[in-house]
């Protein structure tokens, strides 16, 4: 669910991994039941510090200009000081993201030494939610006394959860706990059913449930920006809230959700993936974006091939540069939006239905067809095999919306894009 950073018009014609996720091992102080790369212990055959070396020169000839760096916990490396160093060296931002719990006033003032700028926090729910989903008694404690750390070395401190049917109730209480400990950004996205989190169907959103969960966001929003205002607060000075790229599309809050303070006209334009994105996992496999499923979508590894070679030769990396509409399927074949948002996030897709194209985690659609009397609803039909970064299957029907819940009385206008 990567989120670039903003893109000059005279680069939209030119694909460059300008944001990059950079998983530098899978060793990890949680075992999380919702981690699509299934994290714990190392991989055999990742990385060494002489080779990560060698990957961020290709990043800065390739026009880098961000990178997050994630695990497991990056933070496990011992390296990882003179990573981040060298990186940021280059002109590089390097920002982390990690569950927090062995984040230390130690490792925030090395890290920040070395030139950390900023780090997210995943925060998922109350304390019980969150210490279930992570299967760590005190894992939310330490995570939040991770926000205090970051900030009292003065790095810029963000915020992601992800959604679910465990939390998906709490997201009120969720964002008034970030708010009062200082984050500024705090960005949802929804649990793909990727990795251990496939092995739990029923933690999966159901589509229809997507309307509540972005309303309620967006609410959220309003409410804090009224706070910010009565405070005297400026917006970049304010706590905001940004959606991950497989949640959202559409509806009547897209550019409350969407927008930066600098840019109040943001809508989701398509999967980023091997356009202005690119992932790297710790044993050197290259992908368009961190969080597809490994099989299918690996372009090669440093290890064989060029870092330039795999971002500009390899179809893994260019299918979002090269498609049109001819791989949408079902009802995203003939949507209103289909020519730009082209079915949504790519991995969240994949790894629901089996193959990208047709994506019902969007608003537009839910609530299309709840105007229609109608709501889909996953199947779950196989179970992910045990890798990392592996999926299983859902199947998509449709059925009659419940009487329980009600339909709108009016229609919703939609943006104009």
């Amino acid at each position: 669910m990567a989120s670039p950073r903003s893109v000059r018009p005279e680069e939209l014609d030119t694909p460059r991994p300008i944001y990059v996720v950079w998983e530098t091992t899978l060793r990890c102080d949680h075992a999380c039941d919702h981690c699509g790369s299934r994290a714990g212990p190392v991989r055999d055959d990742e990385l060494d510090t002489a080779e990560l070396f060698e990957v961020a020169d290709a990043l800065e000839r390739l026009g880098a200009r961000e990178v997050t760096l994630i695990g497991g916990e990056a933070y496990l490396r011992g390296d990882v000081y003179e990573l981040v160093a060298y990186l940021a060296q280059k002109g590089i931002r390097v920002t982390m993201q990690t569950g927090g719990r062995g984040f230390t006033p130690t490792r925030a003032e090395k890290l920040r030494a070395a030139g950390l700028a900023a780090i997210g926090v995943s925060i998922d729910g109350s304390e019980a939610v969150h210490d279930r989903l992570r299967a760590s008694p005190g894992s939310h404690a330490a995570a939040i006394q991770a926000i205090r750390n970051a900030r009292a070395v003065g790095m810029t401190v963000t915020s992601n959860t992800q959604i679910n049917q465990l939390n998906m109730g709490e997201l009120p209480a969720i964002a008034a706990e970030l708010e009062a400990a200082g984050v500024l950004v705090w960005r949802g996205q929804l649990t793909a059913p990727m990795g251990r989190a496939g092995d739990h169907p029923e933690w999966i959103i159901q589509p229809y449930m997507i309307l509540d969960i972005i309303d309620t966001l967006a609410e959220i929003q309003r409410d804090a920006r009224a706070r910010a205002e009565a405070r005297g607060l400026g917006p970049m000075q304010s706590f905001r809230i940004t959606l991950g790229n497989n949640l959202g599309y559409y509806g009547p809050h897209e550019s409350t959700l969407r927008s930066r303070p600098d840019r109040q006209d943001r809508f989701f334009s398509g999967c980023q993936a091997g356009r202005f994105v690119m992932g790297i996992e710790s044993d050197g496999a290259v992908k368009g974006c961190p969080s597809l499923p490994t099989a299918p979508y690996v372009g090669g590894n440093v290890r064989e091939l060029s870092l330039e070679d795999i971002w500009k030769h390899t179809e893994h990396l260019a299918f979002v540069r090269e498609r049109g509409t001819s791989e949408l399927w079902g009802r995203c074949a003939s949507c209103y939006y289909a020519e730009i948002c082209r079915a949504g996030c790519s991995f969240t897709s994949h790894s629901t239905l089996g193959r990208r194209g047709n994506n019902p985690f969007c608003y537009y659609r839910a609530d299309k067809l709840r105007r229609e009397g109608l709501r889909e609803l996953l199947v779950h039909a196989d179970a992910p095999p045990g890798a990392p970064y592996d999926f299983g299957r859902f199947e998509l029907r449709e059925q009659p919306w419940s009487a329980d819940i009600p339909k709108p009385s009016a229609r919703r206008s939609l943006p104009v894009l």
